[in-house]
């Protein structure tokens, strides 16, 4: 044992030298504002998704989710892999020590023995060994273990890339819920409007004011408008379905009244112009970022193969003959057996080996600039579309107003004998297509919140990151 420690010592002090590349974050290949260029650039800090959704039902059911929701299960566990993984190439930095112990008895015949007699031997032995230490000379081990570390942040990134898609899709299918069950109910107050203009028409029919043509036509407004509410049934029915599915529960009922305007209060307040540094804070650039620091280490385990690589093998223990002797004095043993490979000819599988590490490299600067790039995109189409889709939502209350006003108008001249039902029904079917048309287009400009949170990172990063102790920010 005392022969053994220094030498561990020794080289435990010798590894260390790294061959990793000074890493440097590529420029970002977008301009420095994103959004309206004539506004003041801002930069803005996203709270968590419990600041932003303040509706308790959606809340409720974003919680329920990220609990029970398979996909996300799965990128925790892909983020548990990662993390062993790292542990595994952090543990060859360290010598592996085992106890060991044997023992064997012989019998050889007396033809074989030398002496003409047989003979039984027997051995016996207790040793604690290292075996095949590679000393860490020039960072190839530690070349691989910050890898495995940059591969573990990247996942741990990925898992927060699919919590922000998931709480993205909920919010969506809520509100999706919410708007179809909307247009259900304006459906069945058309259909229950209908059944009151059947019944007046059939009434002035009776009484030889209208033609029968006008009850045919009341009757087939009827039917239509039963159709669409048997529609519209299914939808919110698909609807819920798909919610339960992505909640893996079920979902309650839905509350009552004119639910869509204040379902969801979201990024009440994000300036048109923004810095693009804001990019920085979404999940899916720093996968691409620590995706592109684990293709940097690994050149460094690729540079550090062209050198001379040592591994120690030892052992100290007692051996003797006789199992009652195996601690007495004199029965020590020990062995120290060092190896070194220097490579002189690989047919160039070294160096293609680096060119492939260096590939990968470039490979990975190009990926996480073209996430930067979408998500430059992305960002800069919501904001776009913010103003436009107010602006939509608005024209269409407009539209609506102007609807329910031509409806009153042709039902008052159709009652007075100025005008035929044909006007009535033209009317009521404009009003419906825009009473739902108006619903359609709230649901995007909320919907269009909801891109905007996911597309500027979905919050704070650091609310619920599970890294380990070492900083995200480790340069090699």
């Amino acid at each position: 044992m005392k022969a053994l420690m220094p030498a561990l010592a020794v080289a435990l002090t010798l590894s260390g030298c790294s061959m990793i590349p000074n890493y440097q974050t590529p420029d970002s290949p977008v301009p420095q504002a994103v959004g309206d260029g004539n506004q003041d650039v801002a930069t803005v800090t996203l709270p968590g998704w419990e600041a932003l959704f303040p509706d308790p039902q959606l809340r409720a059911l974003i919680a329920t989710a990220l609990i029970n929701n398979r996909d996300l299960q799965l990128a925790m566990l892909d983020v548990a892999e990662a993390r062993a993984r790292y542990g595994i190439e952090g543990a060859t930095l360290f010598p592996e020590i085992g106890v060991n112990a044997d023992g064997t008895r012989q019998r050889v015949p007396g033809d074989l023995s030398g002496a003409g007699d047989s003979t039984i031997t027997s051995r016996y032995s207790v040793g604690l060994g290292v075996a095949a230490y590679e000393l860490d000379l020039f960072g190839r081990v530690r070349s691989l273990e910050e890898s495995a570390l940059q591969s573990y942040l990247a996942t741990e990134a990925a898992r927060r890339s699919a919590q922000i898609t998931l709480v993205s899709e909920v919010a969506n299918a809520y509100l999706t819920l919410l708007a179809d069950h909307q247009k259900l109910r304006i459906s069945e107050n058309t259909v229950s409007a209908q059944i009151s203009s059947v019944d007046l028409v059939r009434q002035r029919f009776d009484a030889g004011l209208s033609a029968e043509l006008d009850l045919r036509q009341a009757e087939i407004a009827l039917e239509t408008a039963r159709a669409n509410r048997a529609q519209l049934k299914r939808q919110v029915e698909q609807d819920r379905n798909a919610l339960s599915v992505l909640i893996s529960g079920p979902v309650a009922d839905m509350p009552e009244g004119n639910v869509i305007d204040p379902a969801v209060d979201l990024l009440a307040v994000v300036p048109a112009g923004l810095d693009s540094t804001v990019l920085l804070q979404r999940p899916d650039i720093r996968q691409a970022e620590f995706n592109l620091r684990a293709a940097n280490a690994n050149i460094g385990a690729a540079r550090a193969a062209f050198y001379p690589s040592i591994t120690l093998t030892g052992s100290v223990g007692t051996a003797s003959s006789d199992l009652s002797g195996l601690f007495d004095g004199g029965s020590g043993v020990w062995s120290f057996a060092p190896s070194i490979n220097l490579p002189i000819f690989t047919a160039g599988r070294l160096q293609n080996s680096l060119d492939v590490a260096e590939i990968r490299r470039d490979q990975a600067v190009v990926l996480y600039e073209q996430a930067i790039q979408t998500a430059f995109q992305e960002v800069a189409n919501a904001l776009a579309s913010r103003a436009y889709l107010n602006e939509q939502v608005e024209a269409q209350g407009n539209l609506v107003a102007a609807t329910e006003r031509s409806l009153a108008l042709a039902e008052v001249r159709y009652e007075v004998g100025a005008d035929d039902y044909l006007a009535v029904l033209d009317a009521r079917r404009e009003l419906l297509s825009a009473r739902q048309a108006l619903v359609d287009n709230k649901l995007l400009r909320l919907k269009n919140r909801i891109t905007l949170y996911r597309a500027l990172g979905g919050g704070e990063y650091a609310s619920d990151s599970h890294v380990i102790g070492r900083t995200d920010e480790k340069t090699p």
